[in-house]
């Protein structure tokens, strides 16, 4: 669902954050922490911990205090080490941000004698706002904790960096800026996200890295629909004129997107019926794109049928599309 929201309401940055944190994690520490990267042995899967994560923020009564990722990395030298990620996406300074991180970090130390690095990323528009640090002292005694942060912000001032690195995370952080510069801006939206789509082509990803990726881009540049389906019909040409068809796979999302909404709407009328109100309403909005793209505006009637329709029948009208019909009549014949 490409149009899951307006553009006067605020984008959801924290989903998407997470997914590409977990799918890309090497590749975000070398971009954000490059001293973590290089000593820490690859070779050994990471571990997310996300029952540890969830122990550490409940015993530390922490209510709505949030950390992102706990991962378990090996060193080079075989030891273990914890790395600490969080997000914090707020627009506004947080006076509890410091002491939030580091509550977090003597938990996990506490709970489990792991040392521990932590690492804040800084997503919000406040440019003043830097927390890195939390201490204390008083009669002698003396707390001191200092956290690595990144402040998304200023590479701003980088964006030369940000368009020509192969790392998957100057992409994140240039469509995460301009989701923050473009709000109210459709427009212009519209133009860099075009923009920002091309250039996972040209830095040689893989299929799969430009489909991840292009996810993480459509949910932050959301569009109204009339923008949508313009920079769709952008994307199609130039994906057959480069003999790519990457992103056309990626329709599968809006499924999937239709799928989660409608298992909230249906919440009233249990589980198992709000995932099967999900699933048609993500299936009709796969088909509906796919007839656009096809054979332009859809008439009331087609739009009709397949708001009405069952979900076997528009698996049976999907697998007629595939048989390149001559008109819609084809596509819905009985």
């Amino acid at each position: 669902m490409t149009n899951h929201e307006s553009q006067t309401q605020t984008t959801e940055y924290d989903s998407p954050w997470k997914e590409i944190l977990k799918t890309y994690f090497k590749d975000f520490l070398a971009f954000f922490l490059p001293e973590a990267h290089d000593g820490i042995d690859w070779h050994r899967a990471p571990e997310f911990l996300d029952k540890e994560l969830d122990r550490i923020t409940r015993e530390a009564e922490s209510g709505n205090r949030r950390v992102d990722l706990l991962v378990r990395v090996w060193l080079l030298d075989g030891g273990e080490l914890w790395v600490l990620i969080h997000v914090e996406i707020q627009g506004n300074r947080d006076p509890d941000f410091e002491e939030r991180m580091f509550t977090c970090q003597y938990r996990a130390f506490d709970l489990y004698k792991r040392p521990v690095v932590s690492l804040a990323i800084l997503a919000d528009e406040e440019g003043t706002w830097r927390p890195s640090t939390f201490g204390y002292q008083m009669w002698g005694s003396k707390v001191s904790f200092q956290f690595n942060a990144v402040k998304l912000l200023d590479y701003l001032t980088q964006l030369d960096l940000l368009e020509s690195s192969n790392n998957p995370f100057a992409i994140v952080t240039l469509a995460h800026l301009t989701g923050k510069q473009t709000k109210n801006q459709p427009k212009e939206r519209f133009q860099q996200k075009v923009r920002i789509t091309r250039m996972l082509y040209e830095r040689g990803f893989s299929r799969q890295r430009i489909v991840d990726l292009f996810r993480f881009i459509d949910w932050l540049l959301s569009l109204p629909e009339e923008l949508d389906n313009q920079f769709w019909a952008i994307l199609s040409d130039f994906e057959e004129n480069k003999k790519m068809p990457y992103i056309t796979s990626v329709e599968r999302i809006g499924h999937k997107r239709g799928k989660e909404e409608g298992i909230v709407a249906g919440i009233q009328l249990g589980k198992e019926k709000g995932i099967e109100i999900g699933e048609q309403q993500g299936e009709a909005k796969l088909l509906t794109r796919q007839l656009q793209r096809r054979f332009g505006s859809l008439p009331d009637w087609a739009n009709e049928k397949i708001t009405k329709a069952k979900s076997s029948e528009l698996e049976e009208w999907s697998l007629r599309l595939m048989d390149a019909p001559n008109s819609l009549e084809e596509v819905f014949a009985n």
